[in-house]
């Protein structure tokens, strides 16, 4: 696999730091429509630009017409004892809201999975909402099942301030 995938109108490649601008609001979209999150400008830009200048922390994959940057999908590399080798969490597999319903989440989600199985990570875990069966189903679609796992979480909420 390359790294970039190439159909007439819209390609997958790595995303840079020139992108940053562009992720943040893509991100701060996805985030509008959760219930567990408050959209931050700051934040989001601080994490993403965290991960494009570490890639060894994960990758940032885009999907871009000739015109514009119109999706993306975060892959962030983890070590599993369970599975005894590297994985991914998945987050914000997004497509601009004037783009979705025509193929483009699984664009970005089989290329997501490709790199997976290329570079022979064990296992992709993502979260998606309870609540959005649609996401759900589109997950499934996809091969993703329902793990017996629950996420928790312990949020420090700017305690450093």
């Amino acid at each position: 696999m390359s790294n970039a995938t190439v159909t007439s109108t819209s390609r997958i490649e790595s995303a840079t730091i020139e992108d940053l601008t562009q992720l943040t609001e893509l991100v701060m979209s996805l985030l509008g429509d959760e219930e567990d999150f408050i959209p931050d400008r700051h934040k989001q830009e601080h994490g993403l630009r965290l991960i494009l200048e570490q890639p060894n922390r994960g990758r940032i994959f885009v999907l871009r017409t000739d015109h514009a940057l119109i999706g993306m999908v975060n892959l962030l590399f983890t070590i599993s004892t369970a599975e005894g080798g590297l994985c991914i969490l998945m987050e914000d597999v997004i497509v601009h809201p004037m783009h979705r319903g025509q193929g483009y989440g699984s664009m970005l989600l089989k290329f997501a999975i490709s790199f997976a199985r290329e570079k022979q990570f064990k296992r992709i875990t993502l979260l998606t909402d309870r609540i959005g069966a649609e996401s759900q189903k589109f997950f499934q679609k996809h091969g993703f099942t329902f793990s017996h796992m629950i996420p928790m979480r312990l949020v420090f909420a700017d305690e450093a301030k």
